[in-house]
C-alpha cells in the first residue's frame, strides 16, 4: 500500500500544476487564433480585440497575459521560432561529429522550414505596411537573443571544448544570417546552407576546437 501510494504520489508530483497548465493553454489557444487570422489579413489590420473573441476569451484577458499588442506580437513571433529551432537543434545534434556539416544541416533545415510555413511567408511578403516583418528585422533583437541563447546552449553542449564566448558568437552570427536570408531569400536552402557553412568554415573549426 506504502509502494502503491508512493508510486501515485511520484506521478502526481511529476504534473503540471493546473495554473501553468491553463496559462500554457491560453497561450497556445491565443496563438492559434492569431495565426488564423493572420491567413485572412495582415497584423496591421488584426486588433486585440479580434484575436481575443477568436480565441473565446476577454481582451482583458488578453492584455493581462501579455500587457500590449506588440508584447503578445513578439511573443507570437518566438513561439512560432520554437518549431524551428526544435528543427535546427535536432540538425546539429545529428552531426556533433562534424561542426561544420552541423552548420550545414542546421542552416538547410531552418530556411527549408521558413520557406514552407504559411506564416513566416506572410511576414517574408510584407512590404512595410502589414506591421509583422519589423518583430524579426527592427525590433527583431528579443528574437535575436532568444534564438542564440538557444542555438548557444545545443553548441555548449555538443561542443564542451569551445570557449563560451566563441559558441555565443557563432551561435549570434548564424541566427542573424538566417534571418537575413529568410526576409531576403537568394538561392535554394541547400545552395544557401553550404555557401554559409564555406564562409564561416575557418571561425567553426577555431572555436569548435576542430582545426589542426
Amino acid at each position: 500500500m506504502t509502494g502503491a501510494a508512493a508510486t501515485i504520489g511520484g506521478v502526481a508530483s511529476r504534473r503540471t500544476p493546473y495554473p501553468q497548465a491553463a496559462r500554457q493553454l491560453l497561450r497556445e489557444t491565443l496563438f492559434a487564433a492569431a495565426r488564423e487570422a493572420l491567413q485572412r489579413r495582415a497584423w496591421s489590420e488584426i486588433t486585440m480585440a479580434d484575436v481575443a473573441t477568436a480565441a473565446g476569451v476577454s481582451r482583458q484577458t488578453l492584455y493581462n497575459e501579455f500587457g500590449s499588442r506588440d508584447e503578445f506580437a513578439l511573443a507570437l513571433v518566438i513561439h512560432e521560432g520554437e518549431r524551428f529551432m526544435d528543427g535546427v537543434d535536432a540538425a546539429v545534434r545529428e552531426h556533433f561529429d562534424d561542426p561544420r556539416a552541423a552548420v550545414t544541416a542546421a542552416f538547410e533545415t531552418f530556411l527549408r522550414t521558413a520557406g514552407e510555413d504559411p506564416l513566416v511567408r506572410i511576414v517574408i511578403s510584407d512590404d512595410g505596411a502589414g506591421g509583422m516583418l519589423p518583430f524579426v528585422t527592427t525590433q527583431g533583437m528579443p528574437v535575436v537573443q532568444w534564438a542564440t541563447a538557444r542555438l548557444t546552449a545545443t553548441i555548449e553542449e555538443g561542443w564542451p571544448q569551445a570557449p563560451p564566448e566563441k559558441a555565443r558568437l557563432l551561435a549570434e552570427a548564424l541566427v542573424r544570417l538566417a534571418i537575413s536570408h529568410v526576409t531576403a531569400p537568394g538561392e535554394a536552402p541547400a545552395a544557401t546552407a553550404a555557401s554559409t557553412s564555406e564562409l564561416l568554415g575557418p571561425f567553426i573549426d577555431e572555436a569548435l576546437g576542430t582545426s589542426g
